[in-house]
């Protein structure tokens, strides 16, 4: 079957902006196009803080307390007077080359007899138009066709191979990068032959024809379905808008116009400009020695051809103005997706302490819990939504922040004007000194559900190695959280959000900009 691939790269949302997505679900395969903006939402609304449970239980008398004020209750719980401090500890990183030069990052594990690798390379879609002007979906499908026979194996008997060892075996191609990834039995008997066939996967895919043109039929069928979403025709209008002529511009899948115009010999032409140990970093995870991850890392690419990093990506240039775009839609509700661009992945200290700046105070104003500004306003207040947030994607190259909600047709203007005007009150008056404080310690009290599992760790490192970030960068996220004051928030989202050039896609029955009168603020 044919796997979808989606741009998103969002992450855990407690992490937001300082901590990228795990990629923990790279081998999944779905069969149905879902919207990156319900990808984006479900990401958002992920995490939740984990409490504290540890310690004895308090045996002291019960305090009385007002039902009616259970809020004011709380400061009334002794059994709270006895918390500790969280201490976190993060995983040990080694790092190391291997003898063709590509990086790895390594984190010893024990408890579980797996191990994950993560091979990654800088070959998303954006690097389509180096292949073919206008070749939308050639790294799609390329990773596609990585799972579908190599020379020694043909499509099915590659599959049993799979099946037999019990692992997770699969590629993916999102906008920045291009990732092959491993979950195995970290005994022998699996891993080796598991290495084998992803070697096989890279160094040897066989393209075939038949099986193209099988893969084409497929995704054309679900680029047909996509139009039945209003949060893919969102999202696929707003990075067109956002981005113009840059490459982030055009979905990773392809389009109904390029996906049948792809070749064999643009999927080998891919493969062998990108797929390259210049281009390549791993991210190991598991039960191994750093001998043993050493002698994997090294049969992991022994095959690999040299060949040369792949260019800078451009830098896409911001709107200078507000630009609303509505796409008709025969619903009873209306996506909204508002946004501008955001920033590129920070790597150094001073741009990833403004970028954890940034991800405390949107956490304040667009997280996607019930404490959230933009969630209290339009969901509790107005009633206008279900849900409602926002946050940032950096990349190689200047991501885009989005927000984004659905809403009655007949709501979707007042419900736009709303959300604007709790962002301008929001830039103007600041966030409180309180909003911080409980942001602060909900950042660090869920930090360490990142790397609670291999999968998780495995995700992290595959970042960091991808962005070039030292091994440092974990254990200095909660030295981050504490460097962040309030006047640095409110500075920060300040000098990145700009309302009134804002991007606002709407899709549904009615053109929220004909007819009705604005009821909060006019958009530019």
């Amino acid at each position: 079957m044919i796997q979808n691939k989606y741009d998103s790269q969002a992450t855990h949302k407690s992490l937001s902006n300082a901590l990228p997505s795990t990629s923990s679900n790279l081998s999944l395969k779905k069969l149905s196009y879902l919207s990156t903006s319900i990808v984006f939402a479900l990401s958002i609304l992920a995490n939740t803080a984990q409490a504290d449970t540890t310690g004895a239980e308090d045996y002291r008398a019960p305090t009385a307390v007002d039902a009616s004020a259970p809020i004011a209750a709380l400061s009334k719980l002794t059994s709270i007077d006895d918390a500790k401090s969280l201490k976190v500890t993060v995983p040990t990183i080694q790092e190391f080359k291997t003898k063709a030069g590509v990086p790895v990052m390594f984190v010893q594990t024990t408890a579980l007899p797996i191990v994950d690798v993560d091979l990654r390379f800088n070959a998303g879609s954006a690097r389509d138009g180096s292949i073919s002007k206008d070749g939308f979906g050639i790294a799609n499908m390329t990773a596609t066709m990585l799972e579908q026979g190599s020379k020694s194996l043909d499509e099915d008997a590659f599959t049993r191979a799979v099946e037999t060892l019990g692992i997770n075996l699969g590629s993916s191609a999102y906008k920045d990068m291009f990732i092959v990834s491993l979950r195995s039995l970290s005994d022998d008997k699996h891993l080796l032959p598991a290495v084998d066939l992803m070697t096989q996967m890279v160094s040897e895919p066989t393209f075939n024809d038949e099986v193209l043109a099988r893969n084409k039929s497929r995704l054309l069928v679900g680029l047909q379905q996509q139009k039945q979403d209003p949060g893919s025709l969102a999202s696929i209008a707003f990075d067109k808008a956002l981005y113009g002529s840059h490459p982030y511009a055009h979905p990773s899948v392809g389009t109904l116009e390029s996906v049948p115009t792809i070749q064999k010999q643009q999927l080998i032409d891919f493969k062998n400009r990108y797929l390259v140990a210049a281009n390549a970093s791993i991210a190991m995870t598991g039960n191994l020695t750093l001998v043993q991850a050493k002698k994997l890392a090294e049969d992991i690419t022994i095959k690999l051809s040299a060949g040369q990093a792949a260019a800078d990506l451009p830098e896409p240039k911001p709107l200078t103005k507000s630009q609303h775009i509505h796409i008709p839609f025969p619903s009873t509700q209306t996506t909204v997706l508002m946004g501008q661009l955001g920033s590129k992945r920070a790597t150094n200290p001073t741009a990833q302490q403004q970028q954890t700046n940034f991800a405390v105070g949107n956490e304040v104003m667009a997280g996607g819990d019930f404490n959230a500004r933009l969630m209290t306003e339009i969901r509790q207040n107005l009633g206008y939504t279900y849900g409602i947030s926002g946050s940032m994607n950096p990349m190689l190259a200047r991501g885009p922040y989005q927000i984004g909600f659905s809403t009655r047709n007949d709501k979707a203007r007042a419900a736009i004007d709303a959300s604007l005007a709790v962002i301008d009150d929001t830039l103007e008056k600041g966030v409180t000194q309180d909003e911080i404080r409980l942001t602060k310690d909900n950042l660090k009290n869920s930090f360490p559900m990142g790397f609670a599992s291999n999968a998780g760790i495995n995700g992290l490192l595959g970042m960091m190695n991808f962005y070039q970030l030292p091994n440092t960068y974990l254990a200095d996220y909660v030295n981050r959280i504490d460097q962040v004051t309030l006047s640095g928030v409110n500075k920060t989202l300040r000098d990145t959000l700009n309302p009134d050039n804002f991007l606002i896609v709407t899709v549904g029955q009615d053109d929220p900009w004909k007819g009705i009168e604005a009821t909060t603020k006019t958009t530019k």
